[in-house]
């Protein structure tokens, strides 16, 4: 019975595993519908908010069973409150993605963002998708350490989100408002899609700790580095 228990904890975390996947390739294919320009690719993201739906009543399922079937205690419990929360995160991520993909679909067949600001988004989504991916591991492996190293990549997020505002306000931008604010907004949905993933990967101190702090474990040497 207690095999099948543990077996059950293992099950819950690797379907975390695999919906940070889902999230983190939602991302990414709207990233490159959004550069792109690429109605049909938009198209399938917002179609993948179905699946999206599907495994987080799913995992939100297995976690309430277990615990009203199996009264864990200390880690074990921790793990599956940090696994509720981290359904949470996982969702608002895959909706952040269908948003990007959205705004693609709402300008198609024109550009969302002028050419200039191309590179950035590029960079933004290359983050973002690195961020989904990391977190899911760490949240699978309960390495602390992987999980404080996501805030200094997540700083680069918000620097790319914070001086993109320096260049919508240059008085030498000829986009126009509309673009402008789409910038803006498109910019603020990746941010934010950062911001659940290390809220994400911040369950894992949680788990290993009992304390959610990132001052609780050393972060790596060096810093994070995305390959």
């Amino acid at each position: 019975m207690r095999t099948s228990y543990h077996e059950q904890l293992d099950r819950l975390v690797t379907r975390l595993l695999r919906t940070s996947r889902l999230v983190a390739d939602m991302m990414d294919r709207a990233g490159t519908a959004l550069v792109e320009a690429d109605g049909e690719l938009a198209h399938e993201v917002i179609a993948d908010g179905a699946t999206l739906e599907r495994v987080k009543t799913e995992a939100e399922g297995h976690a309430h069973a277990i615990l009203a079937l199996q009264s864990p205690v200390a880690t074990d419990l921790r793990v599956v409150l940090a696994a509720i929360h981290a359904v949470g995160d996982l969702d608002r991520m895959g909706r952040l993605a269908i948003h990007v993909a959205e705004a693609v679909q709402r300008r198609y067949p024109a550009r969302v963002v002028p050419h200039v600001l191309v590179p950035r988004f590029v960079e933004m989504g290359r983050i973002a998708v690195w961020l989904a991916v990391m977190a899911g591991q760490a949240v699978q492996s309960r390495d602390a350490v992987l999980a404080r190293t996501l805030i200094s990549v997540d700083d680069d997020m918000d620097d790319l989100h914070r001086t993109l505002f320096t260049v919508i306000d240059y008085q030498n931008w000829a986009h126009g408002t509309t673009k402008a604010v789409d910038a803006a907004l498109l910019s603020r949905y990746y941010e934010r899609f950062a911001d659940h993933a290390v809220s994400l990967a911040k369950q894992t101190t949680f788990v290993v700790t009992g304390r959610p702090k990132w001052t609780d474990v050393v972060p790596a040497q060096g810093g994070a580095r995305i390959a």
